[in-house]
């Protein structure tokens, strides 16, 4: 593992993450809230949302055992909805920021990649590197985090979009969202390895997904 290769992939996690919670945090402030913007993390600055284990031990163990994917977080953003002028309508604009500001970032790397041809030959290889890992990166942070089950930002959708019968049993499961994820991308495929039988959500609702979105971005940005 070289510092080249760590480079080419912790700056665009650390950037996707980073605008991922500034976007969380300058919508709510838009429609309402100015907790986060009080707290100073409707910023840019990396710094004001790092999570020493989220943004720097986990990208770096999943890097050093050559992880199929990377993956990482920072500090959730802090949003009181019922500060929002209607919570229920706005925590849907809050919740989706995140995502949208991800695959928004995914398209520009993907623009960007026509532009890398004027830099110097190693200047050039370290930018295309970069620009390749953000689409990546950031189209596999929004459909991860738009799966919809709460805490993640999709499951905040659904509850803002579902009617209130099915609404509030899912927002019920948010204490138990995070194990629930734990269950299903981890210990199933431990059973797999076991038992043989294909019981891999994580290939079906996550990497499928990205890869169809990620070809889609390629092909907008004329790139396939």
């Amino acid at each position: 593992m070289t510092l080249f290769t760590v480079s080419t992939w912790v700056l665009p996690l650390v950037l996707a993450i980073t605008l991922h919670e500034a976007a969380h945090g300058y919508v709510a402030h838009v429609f309402g809230d100015d907790t986060a913007w009080r707290a100073g993390r409707v910023t840019f600055n990396p710094l004001r949302h790092v999570d020493p284990f989220g943004t720097v031990l986990l990208p770096a163990l999943l890097l050093m055992i050559h992880a199929p994917f990377l993956f990482g977080y920072a500090k959730p953003v802090p949003v009181n909805f019922q500060q929002l002028r209607q919570p229920r309508r706005d925590m849907i604009w809050v919740a989706a920021a995140g995502p949208g500001m991800n695959i928004a970032l995914a398209v520009a790397a993907a623009l960007l990649v026509h532009a890398v041809g004027v830099l110097p030959a190693g200047a050039e290889r370290w930018a295309l590197a970069n620009l390749v890992n953000a689409v990546s990166i950031n189209v596999f942070l929004a459909v991860f985090n738009m799966l919809p089950l709460p805490p993640l930002d999709g499951g905040r959708v659904a509850v803002g979009l579902l009617p209130n019968a099915l609404a509030a049993p899912l927002a019920a499961l948010e204490p138990y969202g995070m194990m629930i994820l734990v269950g299903m991308f981890f210990l199933l495929p431990a059973l797999e390895a076991q038992t043989g039988l294909r019981i891999n959500l994580f290939d079906e609702l996550v990497i499928r997904p990205a890869k169809a979105v990620i070809l889609i971005i390629l092909r907008l940005a004329g790139l396939a």
